[in-house]
């Protein structure tokens, strides 16, 4: 990994810059340019060193959601699973190994129309669903300093 992809993976685990052009405004506070940053980013992406560039939205002030789990037989846990992601608002569908075998979290507006996705779901699929809305929120603050093996990048203190 090259230095400027350390210096983004340091400096912007949090505190993107919301702006118009937040990769200009980063170069600018990096002192490279738009085009270092974003070739950058995606070096970072393509070698799966990153996963995501994007902003966590408290989903609570920005509409409704809930976690979800159904037991599917496994014959047809791959095509269930591909007809709930085909639903607007569905997210985080993956199998896991246990009775339920299929979780997912959707989102909505509000929790009126939730609760409409939630019915269209189960009546196209003909799979009941197992709804877990969540009763306390926890932020778990995942950025942290990265201790380097090298010495061309410092990591930075986030605090």
């Amino acid at each position: 990994m090259d230095a400027l992809g350390k210096k983004l993976i340091d400096r912007y685990q949090r505190d993107m810059p919301l702006t118009p052009r937040p990769y200009q405004t980063m170069a600018e506070d990096l002192g490279v340019t738009e085009a270092e940053v974003i070739d950058a980013l995606t070096r970072l992406r393509r070698n799966n060193i990153v996963s995501r560039i994007g902003p966590v939205f408290d989903h609570a002030k920005a509409g409704a959601s809930t976690l979800v789990a159904c037991a599917v037989e496994p014959a047809r846990l791959t095509s269930i699973g591909e007809q709930i992601s085909a639903f607007e608002g569905v997210n985080h569908n993956y199998a896991r190994d246990h009775h339920f075998n299929l979780w997912f979290v959707i989102t909505a507006p509000d929790n009126a129309q939730l609760q409409a996705k939630l019915k269209e779901i189960e009546c196209s699929t003909g799979v009941r669903l197992l709804i877990l809305p969540m009763e306390k929120a926890y932020h778990i603050d995942l950025g942290f300093p990265i201790e380097w093996n090298d010495n061309t990048s410092k990591a930075c203190n986030h605090e």
